[in-house]
């Protein structure tokens, strides 16, 4: 049993392709040109992947992968001119030339990941950002393909998610700067609410999903969008006083300092349908805890 995963190198990619996926799965990556390679484990097939799609077509037609896992983006919460081109990229051109290869390859099923930002104010459709306005694209586009073809598409929407040995510039890797220097950090009054999730539930969110579609039921799951939602959700400031607590440290944050962003996500999208059989297993504190004794063992 073969699956294709795209956007490998990034966070989320790495703790996935090194999972126990590989004890059940052969795993191929496609990463671009010039991607290190070296954060991947060993045993894994990489294909390179310079725009030409029928080398990409040809590969997927030799592999007979099963299906693919879809993660690859370009993110920013703030987009400048120069984010455009790479947005449309990275978010759309590029998922529409994986569908049409997995839909050339008779590829069975396709995991996409999606956000909970294309849901601004909880809204069907309302894009907190142009970010979230080109993974909506894509889903569009997606509709026409499985509207037309066999292919199971299916979508993982994420909200935030956290974990060792993550170089994201994130909300905890920032914390866990600060905690260590003493230095003081400006924010908002910090009363948005905060779901966001430790690695390890989010990797098993996946393999879950992954086996539904491996599934006599897998057909259900054509067109679904799941989500991977934190265990609880509480406000930023008692999202720090949590951390405080599980990793004993203190946060030199000045509340108020700061004002919101433009079209600041207050409440998270709470129309979600969790995968079926998935739960969350870590606690906020929990998830800070094992972060603590995860980057001690490094």
């Amino acid at each position: 049993m073969k699956i294709l995963v795209t956007g490998a190198t990034g966070f989320i990619g790495q703790r996935l392709v090194n999972s126990s996926l590989r004890e059940s799965y052969q795993i191929a990556v496609i990463v671009r040109e010039n991607s290190d390679t070296s954060v991947l484990g060993k045993g894994i097939k990489v294909f390179h992947y310079n725009e030409n799609i029928d080398k990409l077509i040809k590969f997927c037609t030799y592999e007979k992968f099963d299906g693919v896992i879809h993660l690859a983006t370009h993110f920013t919460t703030n987009h400048t001119t120069e984010d455009i081109p790479k947005l449309i990229v990275s978010n759309v051109k590029f998922g529409t030339e994986i569908i049409e290869a997995a839909i050339q390859t008779k590829i069975k099923w396709m995991i996409n990941v999606g956000t909970f930002w294309q849901n601004f104010c909880s809204d069907g459709y309302n894009p907190a950002n142009l970010y979230a306005a080109t993974k909506e694209a894509f889903q569009t586009i997606a509709k026409y393909y499985t509207e037309t073809s066999d292919l199971i598409f299916t979508t993982i929407k994420l909200n935030d998610t956290y974990g060792p040995n993550d170089t994201r510039k994130k909300l905890i890797n920032l914390w866990n700067k600060i905690a260590k220097t003493g230095e003081s950090v400006d924010f908002p009054e910090g009363n948005q609410i905060m779901d966001i999730s430790y690695i390890d539930d989010v990797i098993s969110a996946f393999e879950i999903l992954i086996k539904h579609l491996y599934s006599v039921d897998c057909h259900n799951f054509k067109n679904k969008i799941f989500t991977v939602s934190a265990k609880e959700r509480v406000t930023l400031k008692e999202l720090a006083s949590i951390y405080e607590k599980a990793t004993k440290s203190k946060l030199h944050i000045n509340w108020g300092k700061r004002p919101y962003r433009k079209r600041e996500v207050m409440v998270p999208w709470d129309k979600s349908i969790p995968i079926p059989g998935w739960n969350p297993k870590y606690s906020l504190e929990m998830g800070f805890k094992e972060l603590m004794k995860q980057q001690d063992n490094v």
